[in-house]
């Protein structure tokens, strides 16, 4: 996969991110350019019209988001400042400019749903967090404009460039942890898709040349817990810390979680003629990548 046969000058938003990062590594140099919030703040609509006078994109992938989730439930106004307006300002210019926008979104969307499988574009959104409904939102106000758009919804991205406000990504977080003793409790009933950032990238620029537009899941494949993920960390990089499976409730957080998230990704599959690799898989190439892979099991 190549980002050779993407028309026009693609601009991405919340650029230096794991996701931007991994997207400006799949497209052209030459015709990418990826804007960190310093240089384009996307709740600012004068600053958004300016980077589209200045760079003519045709192609605006929205990466940047409030994604700190257990701050949002009292950050309310700024989550939404992000996620939704922040959304419309780009949907309206991609619109004025005839530019498709690819915006970013969430599997925290759901979770309020009784359905214990997959879930699939056209279930009913249910978010039970702040968070959760600021990114509904912005899906919501982005298929308002009319503007031609493409929504992908994605999980519990990791990366190599992490998330240094938040403190690391999941697994860096599970490694580290692992190294100083500690005995770690991770919950065992929430259900999702964990998925490395540069698979999903590589997903997004797949549906970009293809030319797809409406809302789709790209996720790696399969599902499992947070204790099932962290549990398969510690199998590939050749760990055995104290690990021990609770429930939710043994792990308050100001922000509810979805006990069940796992998106359905058929159709991505449909366009792109294959899953993203397993998240088994996904988490070896990653810890590869860190040089933290165990052995030769690459």
């Amino acid at each position: 996969m190549s980002g050779d046969r993407v028309a026009g000058l693609v601009l991405v938003t919340g650029g230096g991110g794991q996701l931007a990062s991994y997207l400006a590594q799949l497209l052209p140099a030459e015709a990418t350019v990826a804007l960190p919030r310093a240089q384009l703040d996307v709740t600012d609509a004068a600053a958004v019209d300016r980077a589209f006078a200045d760079h003519a994109p045709a192609v605006v992938i929205n990466t940047a988001a409030y994604n700190h989730v257990d701050m949002a439930e009292t950050e309310f106004a700024r989550a939404f400042r992000v996620n939704a307006a922040g959304p419309l300002n780009l949907a309206r210019a991609c619109a004025s400019a005839d530019a498709t926008l690819v915006h970013v979104s969430t599997d925290y969307v759901f979770g309020g749903q009784s359905a214990r499988e997959p879930l699939s574009e056209a279930a009913l959104p249910a978010p039970v967090s702040v968070y959760g409904a600021s990114k509904l939102a912005g899906e919501h106000l982005v298929r308002g404009t009319g503007v031609r758009h493409l929504i992908v919804r994605t999980c519990g991205l990791y990366g190599s460039r992490g998330s240094a406000v938040k403190g690391g990504n999941f697994v860096r977080t599970m490694l580290r942890l692992a190294r100083e003793g500690r005995d770690l409790r991770v919950v065992n009933d929430q259900h999702c898709t964990p998925s490395f950032a540069r698979d999903v990238a590589g997903g997004i620029v797949d549906l970009i040349q293809a030319e797809a537009e409406g809302t789709f899941h790209v996720v790696n494949d399969g599902s499992c817990t947070w204790f099932d993920f962290a549990r398969e960390i510690f199998a590939a990089a050749g760990l055995e810390p104290s690990l021990t499976p609770v429930p939710t409730s043994e792990y308050p957080t100001p922000a509810r979680r979805p006990p069940y998230s796992v998106l359905a990704t058929d159709r991505m599959v449909a366009v792109r003629g294959r899953p993203l690799r397993n998240w088994r898989d996904a988490v070896r190439a990653y810890l590869a990548e860190l040089g933290e892979l165990a052995g030769n099991d690459a």
